[in-house]
């Protein structure tokens, strides 16, 4: 037996067979009719028709049972009741991505609009204290979480993909931006997934390649390289190359090999047959300079960040910077073989960067994508909080590392005030969440 249903939101919530009654009779008043009996029998149809899913645990998803009923008003000859109802969920749809649309347009150098749509649905699913976090957490509810901020995340995505098409005609290129960790490669592989299912043909360009020698990198008093500012790639290059690609040339691309440091020049050749879009994931995509060849029209940008809303233990709002550090933190560990302590230190780069470099342009962005993952606090608890714990210490003092110190406070204090999850409860992120690109475990190729 059905009982529950997931809605568009990713909740959970009781199933009841009335509401798609309603929706049927709906849309036969819609045409003129108004048998309330056959909207009940025509439901009970739809009802037994989800029930035959070969898992007895079945949950069906909204749109899931849209479809069925469709498809037995067809399959019953109610061809202009089904039509009725074809276009009113199609109208909800456009009205959901018209609000979508409008809480991403941005002003200033932060999308108000699209933090305010964030803290709304922090709110509608009690998400927007750590309490609350752990009290779902502690009532059993890390799977739904889980499910509810992973539902809002590809939404983003698909909204995303409908202005593209909407543009097909004249996109030459789509840029996904943002500040580091914010999840921009698993973005950009959805985004091309979606694309493709329409019908356009992307090809990827890595500007990573086009890094000069690490020898012309300037290093800080630490030593360390500055691979954050744009003036380590070669802008010019890159003009020339788009420039070229989308007069149909072939360019040889550069290859950079992050072992050596050193860039090898016109190392693999790439044209763009007819009706092809560059697809750039890059940090620096918004920058002017990146791409100052190319005509706006010809551009579609997409800024990512993750802008949780959720206050912590201290009343003030979790700040973004520091769950992208924790990611970065995270997956550099994982695939980079980078000591995590190496990142906190180095962090004050990344950040300045992205204040002087990344941040003013977000207000240039054609969209904005909310990657922040409300579950992803106590999954970080559970692999960094020794890792803070000792560094706040480390730090304390040390006038050098007074940064490195206040963003080490900081965060032990906000994971110390997160419930824990055991394996069991993460074993539930599914493989295609934009958090397992961090922890592991992804079903993509990164």
């Amino acid at each position: 037996m059905i009982k529950q249903v997931i809605k568009r939101t990713g909740a959970v919530v009781p199933f009841n067979k009335e509401r798609i009654t309603n929706a049927i009779y709906r849309a036969a008043v819609a045409v003129g009719g108004r048998d309330r009996a056959l909207a009940e029998r025509l439901a009970d149809q739809v009802v037994a028709q989800l029930e035959r899913h070969p898992d007895p645990n079945y949950i069906p998803t909204v749109e899931e049972i849209q479809d069925v009923v469709e498809k037995v008003l067809i399959e019953n000859g109610h061809a202009r009741t089904a039509k009725a109802y074809i276009l009113y969920r199609d109208e909800r749809a456009r009205r959901r991505r018209e609000r979508a649309r409008q809480a991403a347009r941005v002003n200033d150098n932060v999308p108000w609009r699209k933090v305010w749509e964030s803290l709304d649905w922090a709110v509608e699913h009690r998400l927007h204290t750590v309490g609350l976090l752990n009290e779902r957490i502690r009532a059993g509810e890390f799977a739904d979480i889980v499910r509810e901020a992973d539902h809002a995340y590809n939404d983003d995505i698909t909204c995303a993909a409908e202005l593209i098409q909407e543009r097909c005609n004249e996109v030459r290129i789509v840029i996904v931006a943002g500040p580091s960790s914010s999840g921009k490669t698993t973005t950009t592989i959805k985004l091309s997934h979606l694309l493709e299912k329409k019908g356009l043909s992307l090809v990827p360009l890595t500007v990573d390649n086009y890094f000069y020698d690490l020898e012309q990198h300037p290093k800080d008093e630490f030593g360390d390289y500055d691979y954050e500012t744009p003036q380590a790639l070669n802008l010019q290059l890159i003009n020339e190359h788009l420039t070229r690609l989308l007069a149909s040339e072939e360019v040889r691309i550069p290859f950079y090999n992050f072992y050596t440091g050193r860039q090898h020049l016109e190392h693999t050749p790439m044209r763009l047959q007819a009706g092809q879009i560059i697809l750039i994931d890059s940090l620096h995509g918004l920058y002017p300079d990146m791409t100052a060849s190319i005509s706006a029209e010809h551009k579609f940008s997409v800024y990512i960040e993750p802008l949780l809303q959720m206050k912590g233990p201290d009343g003030e709002y979790v700040r973004w910077t520091d769950l992208r550090l924790m990611r970065r933190m995270v997956r550099d560990a994982q695939y980079r073989n980078h000591d995590p302590q190496l990142t906190l230190e180095h962090w004050h780069y990344v950040r300045t960067s992205e204040l002087r470099n990344i941040i003013p342009y977000a207000n240039t962005t054609d969209y904005v994508v909310n990657s922040s993952l409300p579950y992803e606090l106590p999954v970080m608890k559970r692999r960094l909080l020794a890792h803070f714990e000792h560094w706040r210490v480390k730090y304390r003092g040390d006038p050098l590392r007074e940064d490195a110190y206040n963003r080490a406070e900081r965060v032990y204090r906000l994971l110390s005030a997160v419930a824990d999850i055991g394996e069991e409860e993460e074993a539930a992120i599914p493989p295609d969440s934009l958090l397992r690109e961090f922890i592991g475990g992804s079903c993509y190729t990164y």
